[in-house]
């Protein structure tokens, strides 16, 4: 949490101060690359999300995840975040419940974390980013209810 309230400036609410766009393709670059070397495969990938904090979304296919389940990581433009969900993020209550219910593999998470970090990005987890946003920054907020911090840093504004 003291990460997030860290980052939170509410000046620069989809990118942070600074923020070089040169860079932060070449990191997600090297995350790529990364995470498609773990899994033998070409992952999907997103790197035009619109209107948000989110720079990108790397889909591992469920056809190389030992549970058969896809594996998707999320990367902000607030570089270090960065957050793992199997399926999709809000199919679970974060990789421990899917995990629990057979659907994401220790193993394959610990691919996924293990790229993250040599590509410099911290793994936050779900579970903390559906905590209610309470910030610093005016938010445009789109969805129902009290905005979280999922929103604040990987939602569209």
């Amino acid at each position: 949490m003291e990460m997030l309230h860290h980052l939170d400036d509410p000046e620069w609410p989809e990118a942070p101060a600074g923020y070089n766009a040169a860079e932060a393709a070449a990191s997600f670059s090297r995350l790529v690359v990364q995470v498609d070397s773990c899994f033998s495969t070409r992952c999907e990938i997103d790197r035009d999300v619109q209107d948000s904090a989110q720079y990108g979304r790397i889909e591992v296919p469920g056809e190389v995840t030992i549970c058969g389940t896809r594996i998707v990581v999320l990367v902000s433009k607030f570089k270090p975040l960065a957050m793992v969900a199997a399926d999709n993020p809000g199919a679970f209550l974060g990789t421990d419940e899917a995990r629990a219910e057979g659907e994401l593999d220790a193993n394959d998470l610990e691919k996924v974390e293990q790229a993250l970090s040599r590509s410099g990005y911290v793994t936050i987890p779900e579970e903390i980013l559906t905590n209610r946003y309470d910030g610093s920054t005016l938010l445009r907020f789109h969805g129902s209810g009290e905005p979280t911090w999922w929103d604040r840093f990987f939602g569209s504004f």
